[in-house]
This record gives C-alpha cells, sequence and structure tokens, in this order.
C-alpha cells in the first residue's frame, strides 16, 4: 500500500504541474509592447500614462533597483474566442517563488482605473468574462523593479544611491490567451484532495479512499487533449469532495489578509504602492466573490491609500460599507511593542481608531498585531482602555527554546487587566489554505480538548498581495469536506465571539509580557533610529506640555493642533515593526534619520514659542522643567525665575595610582587610571554599588554573529567571548564635576564623559562615539554589589520584573532584555538603577563572589554592526548618555529617568510659571506623565497618570485652573463607560482631586475649566 501511496502521490505531481495546470490557459497570443523608463522616482498615474512609450518586445531587460518601468499593451481578441473567457498573462520577469520580494505591477485602464496587481502568483488580467471576439485591448502597467533582498546577504541594493543602475528584470510572457474554468476547477480538486490525502494517517481509511478517486481521475484525464477531458477527471472526484466533514471537526474562520511590512526591505515609498496595488486585488477579487471577507490593519495604509489613490480608497469604502472589507487591529501601524514609549503606545491606538471611527464609522475591537518581535506586559491594560476587546498575533510561535503552550488563552498584563487573545495554530499570517497548512492548524492547536476554533489569515503578505482567486477556490472544498478541518471565511469578529462565548470562561490565563525567544538584537540595532525615536517622544511631550500651558494662561496663544496631530502621526510611523527596531534597509533608516532631524527642529521651534509666550518679555532667566518632579527648585511641569540651586559644589581630587574622585556630598566616586569606576558610595546609606575587585562602566567588545537574521538576532553564544576596553588614550578632569577618558580600539574611538553635578545623586556618563567595527557588538558593564533575584525594567506606564537566574529554560532564554528609561536591580531596602536618553537593550548575570557575596552585573547594549540588511549599520558617529544611580528606589528610577530625556531648557523672560497639573504622593509613586489640550478643540485639558511602582498608590492632584468638572475617559478621551458611567472625581477648594491608583492603573482625566472660554 505504501508503493501504491507514492506512485498515486508522484503521478499526481507531475501530471498536475506538468500538464493540468499549465492547460488553464489556452491559445495564447502576443500583444503588442511599448515601453517608458520613468526617470527617478514614480510618477503620477497621468503622468505615466501620459508619457512618450517606445516600441519594445519580450525579453528586453529593464528596470534598475527601485525604478518604475511602464508598458503599454495592445492587441486584439481573436474573433474565434467568441463566447470564452479571455485573460492577459502578464510576466515581468517574476521568479515564480515568492510574491511581494521581487518585481511588481498595477494594471490600469487607459481611463486611469487601476484594475489589479501583479506578482508571480498573481499574473493575470481579465480581460472578458464572454468574449465577443474582435475587441481591442490596451492596458499599461506600472512596473516596479524591486531588488530581490530577502537572500539574507548584504548588497547595496538596499539603498537607490548605492544600487547601481544595472538592469534586474527581463519581461517573461506577454500574452492573450483563452481561460478554461473546468481545467482551473480540476486544478484546485486535485491541490486539495492530494494535500489532504497526504495529511490523513497511515491507518485511516479516507486516505485510501482518496487515493483511489485521485487515480482514477489521473486514469480518466487525456494527457493530449486535458481541457477535453477535464470534465470526466472531476466526475471521478465529485464524490469525495460531496463527503461532509465530522460533526467534531476543527473549525477553521478564514480571514483573507494581506501583511504589509510599512517599510522594510523596501522604502516607505514603495509601500504607499504595495498597498495600492493590494487594494486593487482585493476589491477586483471582492467582485467575483461576494463571500469573499478581507482584514486590513494600519491606519496609516489607508491614509496612505487615500491620500495617493483616492479612487482605490473610494471602492475599498463600498466595500467596508458592504461588510467584507474589514478594518482592524485599532493602531496607527503594526507597530513594535517592546521599546514604544507608554504615551506614544496610547497614541499608537488614539490615531488608529479615530481614523477608522472617523472614516468608516468602525469601533475596531481587535487588536491586530501579528508580526512584532514580542509584546509588552503593558498592552493589555492599553488595548482595553482603547475600547478593543480581543488580541491577535503569531509572532511567538517562533520562539527558538520554549513551545508557548496556549493558543487561545486571557492575558494578564502588568496591572491585572485581562484580554481575550488568541494566536493562530496554523503558525503563519500568509497562509494559502494548503491540505499540510490546514491539518498543521488542527493538530497544532492546543485547547483542542475543551475549544473546537481557531483563525487562520490567509493570503500572500509582508510584501504584500493579498489573497488570490486560488485560496479562494480551496476555500470552497474545504468548508465541509470530509477528514479536513471545517473552514469558514468570515471577519475576526465573528471568531472571536465565537470562541468567547465557546471558551472563554475556562481558557487559561498568562500572566505578563509576552516574551520572543528570537530577535533580541532589534532592541539595539539602528542606534540613531532608536535616539530619534526616544527623543522624539521626549519632545512631544515637552511641546505638548507647554502648549497648553501656554493655551490656558496666555491670551491670545493658539494650540498647535495640526502640527502636533502631524508629527506624532511621522513619529507613530517610524515606530513601525521594522523600522524602529533596525531590521529594515538602509534607504529606510537613512530617511528616518533625515526625518527625525526634521521632527527635533520643528519640535523645538514648538517648545520654544510656547515656552517664550509663557516667560513674557524681560531679561531675567527662566527656567523650564518639563519632566513630572521638581529638581533644582523648579516644580514638575512648571518654570522658574532660577539665579542657582543652592547645592554644595562637586570636589575633585587626585586619586592616588591615577585617577579622580568626585564627591558632591551625596555621592563618592572613584575613577581609576584606567578610566573605570571602581567605588560609586551612597553617601547617606553608607554603600558602595560597585562589586569588590571589579569596575563600572566597562566597555566590553564581543563578535556578534547569530545564526540566522542579523539585524534581528544576537545568539547567547557572543558571550564566549569577550575584550574588555581598557587601555586609555588620555584621562583628564576636563571641568570640576567632570572626568574625561578617551579610549582607542579596532578602527574605532570613544570620548566618555564622567559628570557627577551638584546635588545629584546620580553619576552621569556621556559617550561620543566614532563606531567602525563590523560583525561586533559594544557593550558597558555595571558589576553591582547587590543580590537580585530579579530586575525591575520600565516599560509603558509601569515597569517588569525578570528573573536574574537561569533556573528554567523560560528564564535562560531571556539573556538580552528590553528597558525603557532605566533598570534596577537590588536588596529589600537598597538598590542601584542604570537610566539612558535613548539604549533599549540590556542584560542582568550575577555571580558570587570569593568573599561570598554576590555581584550582580548590569550592562547596557550600546551599538551593533550587523552586515545585513543594511551593510552600513550604526557606522559613524554616535552620542549616548546613560548614569549610574546608587541607593536608587523604583520611585527614583522613574525620576532619573525623566530627568536624563527630558532637560531644563532656559529662555530670557519676566516671570515664573505655575503648573496647569501636579501629583502629589506621599510614595512617589503617581506619575504624571502628558498634559495636553483635549483632541476634540473643546479646550478641555487632558492629563494621564500612572503608578509606578506596582502598589496602590494615594495621592491629590492639584490643578492650576478652575475646574468646572473632571471625568476619567478612555484613551480615546471619552468618558469610560458612557457619559451615565464614567467615574466623577470632585475637585476640591483650588482645584485639589483626590486620587487612588491601583498598581500599575493608567488613568486618563479630562479637566473641563470653570467659566467662559
Amino acid at each position: 500500500m505504501h508503493d501504491d501511496r507514492r506512485l498515486v502521490e508522484n503521478r499526481l505531481r507531475r501530471v498536475l504541474e506538468e500538464r493540468v495546470r499549465p492547460a488553464v490557459h489556452g491559445s495564447p497570443i502576443p500583444l503588442d509592447v511599448e515601453r517608458w523608463d520613468a526617470p527617478g522616482e514614480p510618477v503620477p498615474v497621468a503622468e505615466g500614462l501620459a508619457a512618450a512609450y517606445r516600441p519594445a518586445a519580450v525579453g528586453e531587460p529593464w528596470g534598475p533597483a527601485w525604478g518604475t518601468t511602464w508598458f503599454r499593451l495592445t492587441g486584439r481578441v481573436p474573433r474565434e474566442w467568441a463566447g470564452q473567457p479571455v485573460e492577459a498573462l502578464l510576466d515581468l520577469g517574476f521568479d515564480r517563488v515568492q510574491a511581494g520580494f521581487q518585481c511588481e505591477g498595477l494594471v490600469y485602464l487607459p481611463d486611469g482605473r487601476a484594475v489589479k496587481g501583479l506578482h508571480p502568483k498573481n499574473d493575470w488580467v481579465r480581460v472578458a468574462d464572454s468574449a465577443a471576439g474582435g475587441e481591442d485591448v490596451l492596458l499599461h502597467v506600472e512596473a516596479a523593479a524591486n531588488p530581490v533582498l530577502n537572500a539574507g546577504a548584504a548588497t547595496g541594493l538596499g539603498d537607490r544611491l548605492t544600487a547601481g543602475d544595472a538592469p534586474l528584470y527581463r519581461t517573461a510572457r506577454l500574452d492573450l490567451a483563452v481561460f478554461r474554468p473546468e481545467v482551473f476547477e480540476l486544478v484546485h480538486d486535485f491541490e486539495v484532495l492530494g494535500g489532504l490525502m497526504t495529511q490523513l494517517p497511515e491507518d485511516d481509511a479516507r486516505r485510501w479512499t482518496l487515493l483511489r478517486a485521485l487515480d482514477r481521475a489521473l486514469d480518466a484525464i487525456d494527457l493530449d487533449d486535458v481541457p477535453g477531458s477535464a470534465p470526466a477527471a472531476r466526475a471521478e472526484l465529485a464524490g469525495v469532495l460531496a463527503r461532509p466533514a465530522h460533526a467534531s471537526a476543527h473549525r477553521l474562520s478564514a480571514v483573507g489578509h494581506a501583511h504589509i511590512d510599512s517599510a522594510w526591505l523596501w522604502p516607505l515609498r514603495e509601500t504607499v504602492r504595495k498597498v495600492a496595488r493590494t487594494s486593487a486585488n482585493v476589491v477586483a477579487l471582492m467582485d467575483d466573490h461576494p463571500d469573499f471577507v478581507f482584514a486590513m490593519s494600519q491606519a496609516q495604509q489607508l491614509a496612505w491609500l487615500k491620500e495617493h489613490r483616492p479612487e482605490i480608497f473610494a471602492r475599498v469604502r463600498e466595500k467596508v460599507a458592504d461588510g467584507t472589507f474589514v478594518p482592524v487591529g485599532g493602531m496607527w501601524v503594526e507597530s513594535d511593542t517592546n521599546m514604544v514609549g507608554g504615551e506614544a503606545m496610547a497614541r499608537q491606538f488614539v490615531h488608529g481608531k479615530r481614523f477608522f471611527l472617523d472614516e468608516f464609522g468602525i469601533e475596531t475591537r481587535e487588536v491586530w498585531l501579528p508580526d512584532s518581535f514580542g509584546y509588552t506586559g503593558a498592552l493589555p491594560q492599553l488595548v482595553k482602555l482603547s475600547g478593543s476587546q480581543w488580541f491577535l498575533t503569531q509572532k511567538i510561535s517562533w520562539s527558538q527554546v520554549n513551545a508557548f503552550p496556549h493558543h487561545t488563552f486571557w492575558w494578564e498584563g502588568i496591572d491585572g487587566t485581562r484580554i481575550f487573545t488568541h494566536f493562530p495554530p496554523i503558525d503563519t499570517y500568509n497562509a494559502e489554505l494548503t491540505g499540510d497548512e490546514l491539518a498543521h492548524a488542527q493538530r497544532n492547536f492546543r485547547e483542542k480538548g475543551r475549544a473546537t476554533r481557531s483563525l487562520v489569515p490567509f493570503g500572500f503578505g509582508d510584501g504584500g498581495g493579498g489573497p488570490t482567486r486560488e485560496m479562494l477556490a480551496r476555500a470552497r472544498r474545504v468548508r465541509d469536506l470530509e477528514g479536513s478541518p471545517r473552514l469558514e471565511i468570515e471577519p475576526p469578529e465573528a471568531f472571536f465571539r465565537a470562541a468567547h462565548e465557546e471558551y472563554g470562561a475556562e481558557a487559561p490565563v498568562w500572566v505578563g509580557e509576552l516574551y520572543l525567544e528570537l530577535h533580541r538584537g532589534t532592541y539595539t540595532s539602528q542606534a540613531k533610529t532608536k535616539q530619534g525615536n526616544r527623543h522624539s517622544e521626549s519632545l512631544l511631550r515637552e511641546a505638548e506640555l507647554w502648549a497648553a500651558t501656554a493655551a490656558v494662561r496666555v491670551p491670545g496663544y493658539a494650540y498647535p493642533y495640526e502640527d502636533l496631530d502631524r508629527i506624532w502621526k511621522t513619529v507613530l510611523l517610524h515606530q513601525f515593526h521594522d523600522i524602529l527596531p533596525g531590521s529594515s534597509i538602509a534607504w529606510v533608516h537613512r530617511e528616518a534619520r533625515e526625518t527625525y532631524a526634521r521632527v527635533r527642529d520643528e519640535l523645538l521651534a514648538l517648545v520654544d514659542t510656547a515656552q517664550r509666550a509663557l516667560a513674557g518679555e524681560g531679561t531675567d532667566t527662566v527656567v523650564f522643567n518639563a519632566a513630572p518632579h521638581a529638581r533644582g527648585g523648579v516644580e514638575g511641569g512648571g518654570a522658574a525665575v532660577r539665579e542657582g540651586t543652592g547645592d554644595a559644589p562637586t570636589v575633585a581630587a587626585p586619586r592616588e595610582g591615577g585617577g579622580f574622585t568626585l564627591d558632591n556630598g551625596l555621592l563618592r566616586v572613584t575613577v581609576d587610571g584606567r578610566g573605570l569606576v571602581v567605588s560609586a558610595v551612597d553617601l547617606a546609606a553608607g554603600r558602595d554599588a560597585i562589586a569588590p575587585g571589579t569596575a563600572g562602566n566597562l566597555l566590553q567588545l564581543h563578535p556578534d554573529l547569530p545564526n540566522l537574521w542579523d539585524a534581528w538576532d544576537v545568539d547567547e553564544f557572543y558571550r564566549h567571548r569577550v575584550t574588555d576596553l581598557v587601555d586609555v588614550a588620555s584621562l583628564t578632569l576636563a571641568a570640576p564635576d567632570t572626568v574625561e577618558v578617551t579610549r582607542a580600539f579596532g578602527s574605532s574611538r570613544v570620548v566618555q564623559r564622567l559628570t557627577l553635578r551638584p546635588g545629584a545623586r546620580a553619576l552621569e556618563i556621556e559617550a561620543d562615539i566614532d563606531w567602525r567595527e563590523r560583525e561586533k557588538i559594544l557593550k558597558a558593564a555595571f558589576p553591582l554589589d547587590v543580590k537580585a533575584d530579579v530586575s525591575a525594567a520600565e516599560t509603558q506606564f509601569g515597569h517588569v520584573e525578570r528573573a536574574t537566574h537561569t533556573n528554567t529554560t523560560w528564564e535562560a532564554a531571556k539573556f538580552e532584555i528590553c528597558a525603557h528609561r532605566w533598570l534596577r536591580v537590588g536588596e529589600p531596602g537598597w538598590g542601584a538603577a542604570l537610566v539612558n536618553d535613548s539604549t533599549y537593550g540590556h542584560d542582568v548575570t550575577r555571580d558570587v563572589r570569593a568573599d561570598g557575596g554576590q555581584t550582580t552585573t548590569v550592562r547596557l547594549s550600546l551599538l551593533r554592526a550587523p552586515r545585513y540588511p543594511d551593510p552600513e549599520t550604526d557606522q559613524g558617529t554616535h552620542r549616548l548618555r546613560y548614569a549610574l544611580v546608587p541607593g536608587a528606589t523604583v520611585a527614583d528610577a522613574v525620576r532619573e529617568g525623566h530627568w536624563i530625556n527630558l532637560p531644563e531648557r532656559a529662555v530670557t523672560g519676566a516671570r515664573a510659571v505655575a503648573p496647569l497639573a501636579g501629583v502629589e504622593s506621599a510614595s512617589g509613586d503617581i506619575v504624571l506623565e502628558t498634559v495636553k489640550l483635549a483632541d476634540d478643540g473643546s479646550g478641555d485639558v487632558v492629563l494621564r497618570l500612572y503608578e509606578a511602582s506596582g502598589g496602590r498608590a494615594a495621592g491629590t492632584l492639584r490643578a492650576g485652573l478652575p475646574l468646572a468638572s473632571v471625568t476619567a475617559t478612555d484613551l480615546l478621551e471619552r468618558p469610560l463607560g458612557g457619559d451615565a458611567d464614567a467615574p466623577a472625581y470632585e475637585a476640591g477648594p483650588g482645584g485639589d482631586v483626590a486620587l487612588a491608583l491601583r498598581p500599575f492603573e493608567i488613568l486618563t482625566l479630562r479637566l473641563s475649566p470653570a467659566g467662559d472660554r
């Protein structure tokens, strides 16, 4: 029987590929071809259609990397084809392997209407459903010569500045042909039944029933006349195709999808065209298949479509109204969630959900993030506060070490919020609905003992393209087919509601972050992209704070709504999960650096304008403090006229044997002759943060060549070799409170300034690095004299604790972790923190010393140098800032983290500025993260606060303006639970509002000022 099976399988494979599939189209005739090579960047459609075309021929080379060639194709349908369906077959030079990662095209009618996209798995265009015969054909194709960059090799093709002008492609086939529906259907009969047969167990009788039917169908085919014999072959298969699935068969909810990376192996501008090509495909497919449902996430991509291709967007809007084109996700882009700051994470939902509401009147309920590189434990609360209730991803199936134990479960965030979550067990967001995929989904589903449903996103993705008619043909056959899971094409909401109803009460709970045991290098790659993001987030906080304060305090000042909205959307776009993580081509990151520079200039101008309006005319120095905590005598969120801080000066003294000691009365720091920190004493506690016999601020260099995914991955074996950078080129006292050390290593150079400011509890380190290494990772190590079983790392609106030991594979897999502005380790009663202004990657290890004590070493990952996909990753100069904070509590770490990211600013003026709002709490654990005006233009002030330490906190909000009302809202500034059920806050005398927050609770308050506005 085994030999019989192999014979039939091999026979089916050859007949299908060599005879049946090629017979789907017949009687081809060539189209006449003309071309126009667009100079430079893509041109508007009207310009492409009206260009001066020249004669061309099939087989001509075309397309330097990132170039665009327009083809004009003309022909005439033969009269003998009357009554038959006719299609154009347009092969631009596809390699027939993968859609979205090579040349692509978009087909237009003469009037400029987009017909559909072209890629290797979708290279046809319907010319006539039933030809009259003799009709003329005229099509235009906008062909994009996107280079193949997914091979994992370093290349200059990743930027148009280095790609060269050699043509990459040759057209292969530009024909008219007759489409043969019966042969097309036979192809999919064979595909589905053949695939199902191979997946059924050897001892399952259904397997052998299928084998016999396939054998008979193959006998029925006349290899010299496939079209003529196709009906007879299909008749042999009709019986097995009509057998229904078992009542207990697994249920698959299939959702059409095209995961389109907003940038990755292509620049942002090409994504705009990918969205147009895919959307045109989808709406055309819906015209032919009214029951087809397609889900599209990322509001940014639909906004691009609206801006650049309004005629396609209009068709999308029609399909949205029909309920077949379904917006999902509720985010501006499918962002990274590890590194995005708290307020920015909230704005991903604010801008995404608001776009869907404004454009389509749809409140999205599911958060759709299939491909981000791990998921913060802060996300469940943000999802709920955005008005969503379900979460979907599949990326955790990529983890290298531990298989995630659930597919349908409740995900509990750091604050205790739970979100109903699903991981499609098909383990892909690019399913093609093949037999092996569906069988894998059924076998793999971990909750099959109690649940019966899972979701399948199908369609070509990453580079776009979406579902095809071939996928829909498979879907029809497995809707109710014996031996197969049942499959129903339906919206994601239908799946979530049914799964929730069936299993929600009994679903297991996963607590904390969804850590991806892969792609850990994304916390560090492309340092300037990460720095641009962090600085932009900080500047946006400042711009909103001072603009809101000026709008309330200064008559005639206008809050810059439009500017802030536009800048926020730019920053949110660049948080996409291949931009911020540093895993895109050189072109993307070059443009990102340029964009961040423009954003910085714009935001600094907005900050300066607001601050000068607030300070008024005068010659005094007015110091503004944008941090939520007071410093130097200036209240958080306020400004004061200041001559000095009154702090005792830092005293510097030479150290015997070389180096210096810095002492400001709070900390005493010793820097040895190597420029390393050998002591950092918290004078109040009498404890040295640096472990005996070790040195902090030790730069360490490791080889960094991961097995795969260069920019994405750091593999654990990088630790096997390390070079401590202890050689000193110079060591000087650069200022009364600053030691400067210069080192050279390899082809690189670093200058560090170690500063202990008067009144500071932190040793600041500013590093100017000229980085010229390749395939290396640079770390800064701080061996700390604490026994810490866990580290606490800031995440959005709180922190996450991770084990420092490696008791299990789950802990061992977290050898590289993400932190935002701070990471702290400690014992009961005392600890130390590292804070930073743009570094995310960290690792924490611990060792037992000879004296019996334990050393917990915290390292910041400063720079990497992978070669793929950007061969020049991180090459050049960088300025990085971080600080050691001995004796830090979590509250201290939060404060110092804000301070290093939100520097004081001074302008000349005449008056102090009282904060619009401030928070007082005994523990200092309630943090005012955001102050802005309401998005609706009402003049209301919106505050976002959170509890930072993971415990319950009480405090007082002190409003700096008379209040008519205070309302708790969701992220979109709507009353929580609706107007009638919104939690009410009573403002006491002077505008005080009593606060009580749960652990890590996020609270958004809308303050309506009293009186005329």
